[in-house]
């Protein structure tokens, strides 16, 4: 009987970039990051960080995604902001907005705006750290991979935020949303990559401090494994938010925790305008 060849079949491989994405070394136990000049002696980080070559996928390509699944999703929604770096502007019409984004997305019974953040890219792309903001500019793209809240200081913002209201006792359950756009036309640098919060073990998950002039913070850092499945948007644009979640109170059965960080295109175009984001935290009540 004559041998019959047997043809390899070829799956299209997925869309997608490999770049460096910036992990906690293994060493590393509760990491401290200053938000400002540290005290002498001080090291601006006491944690190493170590580079790891991540595949990420373009999930524009991808099925839908959903925020309890995930833990990110995409939205179309279109901002009548005219000027994002109108202080004024953005807390009396973009928190409105954002709240109606996040109510709709998670179906919530009530939405808080708590802060934001406008950023943006170095004029010399420097390598990317943890962000900090510079000297008479705006804060610069974080590249630490990150989660903004940990078990303990997420149920600290609802307390604090819900700390006079006749809602308290009726939260059924709550959430923490990062709401992210670009606000600078489609990025072409330095984009956001999410890591899909399905594919995190909680072990992984250290947390850490992160000290500003009148307060500290506590956030998740990250060390790497191999089972993470990262993912980005090319070309976001201003029409576009990204949500992904940053706390759940819920501990069974959903997202709870999104990391993420800033990372640098393989290929940058020449000319390309430095990426200009806006970030914005929201918690969201079930009551």
């Amino acid at each position: 009987m004559p041998v019959q060849a047997i043809h390899a079949v070829h799956q299209p491989q997925p869309a997608g970039v490999t770049a460096a994405l910036s992990y906690l070394a293994d060493q590393a136990v509760l990491p401290v990051s200053y938000a400002y000049p540290p005290p002498p002696g001080q090291a601006w980080e006491s944690a190493a960080y170590e580079a790891r070559s991540c595949f990420i996928a373009d999930a524009r390509g991808e099925p839908g995604h959903a925020l309890d699944d995930n833990g990110f999703l995409l939205a179309d929604a279109p901002t009548a902001v005219r000027d994002f770096g109108d202080e004024g502007e953005i807390v009396s019409a973009y928190y409105a907005e954002a709240v109606e984004l996040a109510l709709l997305a998670t179906g919530g019974t009530h939405a808080y705006v708590f802060d934001h953040l406008v950023r943006r890219r170095e004029a010399d792309r420097a390598a990317l750290s943890f962000g900090r903001k510079a000297p008479g500019g705006l804060p610069a793209a974080n590249g630490r991979i990150h989660n903004d809240y940990t078990e303990q200081s997420g149920r600290r913002r609802l307390a604090l935020l819900l700390r006079d209201s006749d809602l308290l006792p009726f939260v059924q359950h709550f959430s923490i949303i990062n709401i992210w756009r670009s606000i600078n036309g489609p990025v072409q640098d330095t984009p956001l990559a999410v890591c899909d919060a399905r594919s995190v073990r909680p072990e992984e998950l250290v947390r850490g401090e992160v000290r500003y002039p009148k307060r500290t913070g506590e956030i998740y850092q990250l060390r790497h494994a191999g089972h993470h499945r990262w993912s980005y948007f090319s070309r976001m644009d201003r029409h576009e938010a990204l949500l992904f979640k940053q706390y759940d109170s819920r501990t069974q059965g959903v997202a709870r925790f999104t990391p993420h960080a800033a990372f640098d295109l393989p290929q940058i175009p020449p000319g390309a305008p430095l990426r200009q984001s806006i970030e914005l935290r929201c918690l969201v009540v079930h009551a």
